[in-house]
């Protein structure tokens, strides 16, 4: 074969390809799609979950399933959808608790990094720095000045090793070089129970949790851990607003696929989001839940943003020797 008639077969081989990949988007999805949800129903991602897919299966021609396929801190349902064919019909809506497990050298039977596809960000779940409303405390620079004058007197609550509140709370310490107890409890509402009590100095509480003793004047907001204010709490700085500088440490809420799905398949799934997050009855629905709709993306947004945030959190379990349990 010469050069001229090789040349001529690879050019109709790429042409066959890249027709065929156009045919399957435009007959993308030909049959419901499954999305696995590794988390409990009910809880911030579910609902983030059900409310893009009521909003999407419309769009898309054909019903979006929710499947909570809960265990091992999420793995197991994206272990699920990273073993599936990689066709777009199988699904994973996940946390930054994927960032955080493979940080933490979790046994996992995938590679988070190479088995999926980043697809895109839906939205963020903040965290808000609270102390019980008795404290004297009533900023952050105050607790910062607290916790040095009394290097390993002060103590923070999380709902457990490797939780979202563990992980910020580390965070906050190596920013600011500080000793601070951390105390893991067995969930969310434990860690309130003893901060309103005030048998805690503070925490990072999710929003969800944070906001409606906030409401009730039980705990004090010092700042919250998104890179923007909270709409529903305007008056509240950012971590960094208050002095802690490089500080963004949110849950991220993601839609991934099987490494290998089709780019325009990716790409329509990529369309459909962002027309979804722009929904202000989305967004709102989101915000009632201590959420915040995602800025409209790209594919290879998010996948920097989900690389630059298994970075943070790599750094910070080797700084703080934290192992899986």
């Amino acid at each position: 074969m010469n050069l001229l008639s090789s040349l001529l077969c690879k050019s109709f081989v790429l042409l066959g390809l890249a027709l065929a990949s156009g045919v399957q988007a435009q007959t993308y999805p030909s049959k419901p799609i499954r999305l696995v949800v590794p988390w409990p129903a009910g809880g911030v991602v579910d609902l983030a979950a059900r409310q893009w897919s009521i909003r999407a299966q419309a769009a898309l021609g054909q019903p979006i399933v929710v499947e909570n396929k809960l265990g091992a801190g999420g793995n197991i349902g994206a272990d699920l959808v990273a073993k599936a064919p990689a066709d777009g019909h199988t699904l994973l809506l996940t946390s930054s608790a994927l960032t955080v497990s493979t940080a933490m050298g979790a046994k996992m039977q995938f590679d988070a990094v190479k088995d999926l596809e980043r697809v895109a960000l839906v939205g963020y779940a903040p965290s808000v720095l609270v102390v019980s409303t008795a404290s004297k405390i009533q900023t952050v620079q105050e607790l910062i000045k607290a916790a040095r004058a009394q290097p390993g007197s002060l103590s923070y609550a999380s709902a457990g090793v490797g939780s979202p509140a563990h992980m910020t709370g580390e965070l906050f310490k190596a920013r600011k070089d500080l000793f601070i107890l951390h105390i893991p409890y067995t969930g969310a509402p434990a860690a309130m129970t003893d901060q309103i009590a005030g048998r805690i100095d503070f925490h990072f509480s999710n929003a969800a949790v944070a906001l409606p003793q906030i409401k009730a004047g039980k705990v004090r907001a010092l700042a919250v851990t998104s890179a923007q204010r909270m709409a529903s709490l305007p008056q509240v700085p950012t971590m960094m607003e208050a002095g802690v500088e490089k500080f963004e440490a949110d849950q991220w809420l993601g839609l991934l696929a099987p490494k290998g799905t089709p780019p325009d398949v990716v790409q329509k799934l990529v369309t459909e989001v962002n027309r979804v997050i722009g929904q202000e009855d989305f967004s709102a629905a989101l915000a009632n839940a201590g959420m915040a709709a995602a800025k409209p993306g790209k594919a290879d947004g998010f996948d920097a943003y989900f690389k630059h945030d298994l970075a943070q959190w790599t750094a910070v379990v080797k700084s703080a020797g934290i192992k899986p349990e």
